[in-house]
């Protein structure tokens, strides 16, 4: 037996498109001066580190030629203090440089977060219901971390070292001859070709090690979530086999990729001695036969170890900023993604007259091919209660969405005050109605700010009074912590009557116009349910009240019961009526009765 589970996505294969740096572009220009100024420090800290050997040849030569060892006076203190002064400011103007550009780089991560976490609130139900959250969380961190990374990498790594590659090379044309500059240039092209060859070839390791990482650890955070149901199947020894295959298969991906990148090392190290040797060999050559000065030999070695650091990188950056480029197209992939439910340019805000809801000869299918309402068209007054009931998979739930405006129907219309909602904004739409749904999820904090949830600026008298019509307020003080209890992940610490008394009194706080309660009673026993219904009853009064129901015993108050079948509205009166037509809803509620006898 193997529990399935379904893989992590592999990394992007295609190639990355460079043109996504341009649309960083923007969120720089927030801080122009701070960026020209980095770069200004930038090019100070290149011309300080190519004049170190420089200060150092002077230096050399000036001794090599008999000069005085005295340090107190004359030309060797000078020597000495510019030389440790470039090296200061080679150091210093990098330090510059990278706190001029921090708030640069943070700002720009922090807007681009912002407008992503902006952007997905205003996608629709259906992109929020299909999306798998731990991939979706992944690509907005590794995004964000990808925008840091191009940011100081391309500024702080790769310009710097193609501006120190240029300015070595016309330092050894103008001061030597053209041999020593050709032999570098052709020396940075193979190490170049030759790092991105390889990193091009390891990459598939290193996304093979990726990809098992995530799958191990998918597995192991799996098992503990499900921990009681291992226990209660005793099957730790079988959770350990399958986390340990996992394990067995990353072990195998980090050791290739461990090796892949011996190689490269290697390569790089055979390429930048081979380098230096030629070099040094050429030099010393000249040195003999008087051509160069032994501070010139220096400032040439100087200039290898110095120019062959950063390159020592280079593998690693390319590697990291093509990962980098894939992360951010999939982050600004998710700002493309286009919300199926917008605002028209002309939308209104609701002007609430009271509440009246009226549906016009509405029909929905989430998919083309299955057909969800057909023709649905009733009326709700002002402060009256109607009730939805039905068979599952009626459409009776899809009612409240359309109403919500989680979609919009495919033929008809819904009306509030006699207003399309399709034409007004659906910020002022959504605040004046409040739901209370059949699946309460709450969020990991405190009962006080889950029910405050409803209203942000309310009192705390306020949040307490709508506890304890909620009958909240005995449970609560029950608690040792009270209204500072944690309610857990998605609520798993209180039973499933609890989580919809804090829905309950979350919608009360809201003290919207219009109230729809989708089986809000689901969870609770008869005892809770009475004492409820009675609170929701008294603020249903004032309120236009939309109630979808299983249990048929908690809405026989309803002014008005429509009966749903297949999308379509069979039967439709009050509760005493639909009992006399003795259709659907009679046999319902027989079935109902009959249960509830039967349960001891």
């Amino acid at each position: 037996m193997r529990r399935h589970h379904s893989l992590p996505a592999a990394p992007s294969q295609h190639k990355p498109d460079w043109r996504v740096i341009r649309d960083l572009i923007p969120y720089l220009m927030e801080f122009r001066g701070r960026v020209v100024l980095a770069l200004i420090f930038l090019v100070g800290a290149k011309l300080a580190t190519v004049a170190v050997p420089v200060a150092l040849k002077l230096i050399i030569d000036y001794l090599d030629k008999g000069g005085s060892t005295e340090m107190l006076v004359g030309v060797p203190l000078a020597l000495v203090a510019g030389y440790g002064l470039l090296r200061f400011c080679s150091t210093f103007f990098g330090e510059l440089r990278d706190a001029v550009f921090a708030r640069v780089a943070e700002r720009a991560m922090r807007r681009v977060s912002l407008q992503v976490f902006q952007h997905l609130h205003k996608l629709d139900l259906n992109f929020h219901l299909s999306r798998q959250t731990g991939g979706l969380s992944r690509d907005i961190e590794r995004g964000t971390n990808g925008i840091s990374f191009l940011l100081r990498f391309c500024l702080f790594n790769v310009i710097p070292t193609i501006l120190e590659i240029v300015m070595v090379a016309v330092i050894l044309l103008v001061v030597f001859d053209f041999s020593y500059t050709l032999t570098v240039i052709v020396a940075v092209a193979v190490y170049i070709g030759f790092s991105v060859r390889v990193t091009e070839w390891r990459t598939r390791f290193v996304r093979e090690s990726h990809a098992m990482d995530n799958q191990s650890n998918t597995r192991a955070v799996d098992s503990l979530l499900n921990y009681e149901t291992v226990k209660y199947f005793g099957n730790e020894q079988f959770e350990a086999q399958s986390y340990d295959r996992d394990l067995a298969a990353w072990e195998s991906a980090r050791l290739k990729n461990r090796l892949s990148l011996a190689f490269l090392n290697s390569g790089q190290a055979f390429i930048i001695g081979v380098t230096i040797t030629v070099i040094m060999f050429m030099a010393v050559r000249q040195v003999g036969s008087g051509e160069i000065t032994l501070g010139d030999l220096t400032m040439i070695n100087a200039y290898m170890i110095q120019l062959f650091i950063p390159l020592n990188m280079l593998g690693f950056v390319y590697r990291e900023i093509r990962q980098s480029l894939v992360d951010l197209e999939r982050m600004f992939a998710l700002l493309k993604q286009k919300p199926a439910v917008v605002d028209r340019e002309d939308a209104r805000p609701l002007q609430d007259r009271g509440g009246e809801i009226r549906f016009e000869a509405v029909s929905f299918s989430y998919h083309p091919k299955r057909q969800i309402l057909r023709d649905i068209s009733f009326s709700l007054p002002a402060g009256h209660k109607l009730a939805i009931v039905g068979p599952s998979g009626s459409g009776k739930s899809t009612l409240a969405r359309l109403l919500f405006r989680f979609y919009d129907v495919d033929s008809g219309r819904i009306l509030i005050d006699g207003q399309d909602i399709r034409g007004l904004t659906q910020q002022s739409l959504r605040e004046a109605i409040g739901v209370v749904p059949q699946d309460t999820v709450l969020f990991n904090d405190t009962i006080y700010n889950n029910i405050a949830y409803g209203h942000p600026g309310a009192l705390e008298t306020e949040v307490h009074h709508a506890a304890r019509l909620a009958h909240l307020d005995q449970f609560i003080a029950q608690l040792p912590d009270g209204y500072d209890t944690m309610v857990g992940e998605r609520g798993l610490k209180l039973s499933g009557g609890e989580k919809q008394r804090i829905a309950i009194a979350r919608v009360l706080l809201k003290n919207p116009s219009i109230l729809i309660l989708d089986e809000a009673t689901s969870s609770l026993d008869s005892r809770s349910e009475h004492a409820i219904l009675s609170a929701l009853n008294e603020i249903s009064q004032r309120r236009t009240t939309l109630a979808i129901a299983h249990r048929l015993s908690t809405i026989q108050d309803a002014e008005t019961i429509l009966v749903l079948e297949a999308g379509r509205i069979v039967e439709q009166g009050n509760h005493q009526e639909l009992l006399q037509l003795n259709g659907l809803y009679a046999r319902l509620w027989r079935q109902q009765q009959q249960e509830q006898t039967e349960q001891p």
